[in-house]
């Protein structure tokens, strides 16, 4: 096939032999799969930011720490060139949180290098050795369903622990490779202490994945593990470890808002005595 433009410098730089098709074109990306020597893998192609369907961009990126301080200020300026490096810093975010996952255990495709903005990674197959299908794509048994939720929760809190959440993480963008899911696409990934919108990314995320396999297993969809997930991360207890019922309970214990008033009346009272004592002991 023709040579797109996008990956033209990797191939004038050897770092890719040919182009041997398009796999996939989304609203961020479109993807290739390509020959690198005697090995065949994937490369991602970003499109330019006018040309994304990507919506509310900053709350995905909201609370994430730029390379430089300069850059930051470019950013917030909102002008060419802060456009420009926040383009850039979407781009390089991906591969940022592949190389952080893949190092927590967390089952992404593996990243092999960014080049002119373009992503070269693992190209994730099936059990035949053909480009693995979207979770979508594949019918489950109540069985299969029911592993594989519970797989994609450990997941989740895996990823959790590392300090992100997906943000975007639903039945589209996840592979069934070989040895089972594998999840991909994750420019918008979360900083999940420094993102006020964290646990509404995460618990959409995980109810995603409640809806796709309660498709097949519809146990799964009086399933509760968002809110039992982030209530553990928030008190500190949430590790990889952690066994996890998929229950949880709210505190409905309403609020003695008459003992908190009579608490403040009584403060207020001690203030006044106090500053009274301190006038009168100014005044002798």
């Amino acid at each position: 096939m023709k040579t797109p433009t996008g990956l033209q410098p990797l191939i004038e730089d050897g770092m890719v032999d040919a182009v041997v098709r398009r796999l996939k074109s989304g609203k961020e990306a479109s993807v290739f799969i390509v020959a690198c020597g005697d090995q065949v893998r994937c490369a991602k192609v970003y499109k330019e930011a006018q040309h994304r369907g990507f919506h509310r961009l900053a709350q995905y990126t909201e609370g994430r720490k730029m390379r430089n301080s300069r850059d930051q200020r470019a950013m917030s300026k909102r002008g060419r060139h802060g456009r420009r490096v926040q383009d850039v810093e979407w781009k390089n975010a991906e591969v940022d949180a592949l190389y952080l996952l893949a190092a927590a255990g967390v089952r992404v495709p593996t990243p092999y290098l960014v080049h002119e903005g373009v992503l070269l990674m693992e190209l994730v197959c099936d059990a035949e050795g053909h480009p693995a299908p979207r979770l979508n794509d594949v019918e489950l048994s109540a069985e299969q369903a029911g592993e594989w939720h519970a797989f994609m929760i450990s997941q989740i809190v895996r990823m959790l622990c590392a300090g992100l959440i997906h943000g975007d993480l639903s039945d589209f963008n996840v592979l069934v490779g070989a040895g089972g899911p594998v999840i991909i696409d994750l420019p918008q990934a979360v900083h999940a202490a420094s993102n006020n919108n964290a646990f509404a990314m995460l618990e959409r995320d995980v109810n995603n994945m409640r809806a796709a396999f309660g498709r097949s297993a519809p146990a799964l969809l009086d399933t509760e593990y968002a809110r039992e997930i982030w209530a553990l991360y928030e008190a500190g207890e949430l590790t990889t470890d952690t066994p996890l019922t998929g229950r949880y309970a709210a505190d409905t214990t309403a609020a003695d808002v008459d003992a908190v008033l009579d608490h403040i009346e009584e403060e207020r009272r001690e203030a006044e005595f106090r500053q009274q004592r301190r006038q009168e002991a100014d005044a002798a």
